[in-house]
């Protein structure tokens, strides 16, 4: 086994303290000849920390076939210092997958004793907001502006070792290790992309609403801010919402509907439909209009209509509620009726709108929410 130490001059990039003590935080990575924790082994891991002389880098490379118990001896005697393991995936791969290297080779490792943060996972939720197509380490670099030297995947690099074991070259070997390195360094370098997640999970305060009409266009622009700033500004549209948000402020476009709803009567069994007006009234009042004139109303018949100008909302908070349809996903409420200084209906409703931007799978789908103005 090779091991590699040096030190780093990493830049602060993200408030360590909303994660844990500096300290207490330990970076690492992994390198496989494989995704399989019970047919492939492990070569290299590779660890960073901060230490009183600041942050240091420290890699063990298996240069034999024989040399995998002796990483996974090092690296656990390591950890064991530390009280927060922060990682890209690493709940979905590396963690598993050491493991099952430890059961496979009889040693009795685990990770009961430390906190994981995984940074892919966080993120994930985001992904939509952020307009990535991918959630890969170098994709998050890019999309913080982050360059790096290293050009290989991990799966590329398997070829490599097992080249690198047969000659043992020394420009392998340095593809291998700067590989390692470079995915090391990116973790404190993508961290910034926590913000987004801190930006969304805190609370806004409302600055300003404002209608705007433009022809028979009508949208409701809500500006907020926050206690958490974001670094790279964002600009999206998504079905009847449109987002921005720069620094530590959010605008939300929310497109309007202008014309008639039906509010709908869940106990339509008291209620006739009057035919001629094309409405429901309350059997109290209908027994004294002609029987030619109404029937027993239904579900999807029991409305009163309005005209006016309706906010779109995903679940009901503000009455009264108006769909286009018994059967429409998507309701609406008069905006004059909807509060955005009640601070929890306000809340909610951002909350709302944000969960449709970043889950929108867990809707039927889209456009049948979505119902267009």
């Amino acid at each position: 086994m090779i091991t590699i130490k040096k030190q780093l001059n990493l830049p602060d990039t993200y408030p360590l303290e909303r994660i844990g003590k500096r300290e207490e935080i330990l970076f690492f990575d992994i390198e496989t000849t494989g995704f399989s924790g019970e047919y492939s082994h492990l070569y290299l891991i590779g660890c960073i920390s901060y230490q009183e002389n600041g942050w240091n880098l420290i890699q063990w490379f298996a240069d034999s076939r024989d040399g995998e118990r002796e990483l996974l001896h090092a690296f656990f005697a390591f950890m064991k210092n530390y009280r927060i393991l922060v990682h890209y995936n690493g709940d979905g791969f590396d963690l598993p997958y050491l493991l099952k290297r430890c059961a496979k080779l009889g040693l009795n490792y685990n990770f009961s004793s430390i906190k994981s943060l995984d940074i892919y996972k966080k993120i994930k939720p985001c992904k939509r907001l952020l307009n990535l197509n991918s959630l890969k380490q170098k994709a998050i670099e890019h999309f913080l502006g982050i360059s790096r030297t290293d050009t290989y995947s991990g799966g590329e690099l398997i070829e490599i070792y097992e080249r690198y074991l047969q000659n043992h070259q020394a420009f392998l070997y340095d593809l291998l290790i700067l590989h390692n390195e470079d995915d090391l360094k990116g973790m404190p370098a993508i961290l910034p992309v926590l913000s987004y997640c801190d930006f969304l999970e805190h609370p806004f305060r409302l600055v300003s609403q404002e209608l705007q009409q433009e022809n028979n266009h009508y949208q409701l622009v809500l500006t907020c801010e926050s206690d958490y700033e974001i670094p790279v500004p964002l600009n999206a549209a998504f079905s009847f919402i449109g987002i921005q948000a720069a620094q530590n402020r959010l605008v939300l476009v929310i497109q309007l509907f202008y014309g008639t709803l039906k509010h709908f009567y869940p106990d339509y069994k008291n209620y006739y439909y009057l035919i001629y007006e094309d409405s429901a009234i309350h059997k109290s009042v209908g027994q004294y209009v002609d029987r030619c004139a109404r029937i027993k109303a239904t579900a999807k018949n029991c409305y009163t209509k309005k005209e006016g100008c309706f906010l779109p909302q995903l679940e009901p908070i503000w009455e009264p509620v108006m769909k286009k349809e018994h059967n429409s996903p998507l309701s609406y409420v008069d905006v004059s009726d909807a509060d955005f200084h009640d601070s929890a209906a306000f809340r909610r409703y951002l909350l709302q709108l944000l969960d449709y931007i970043a889950k929108p799978r867990n809707r039927v789908n889209e456009k049948s929410v979505y119902e267009p103005l």
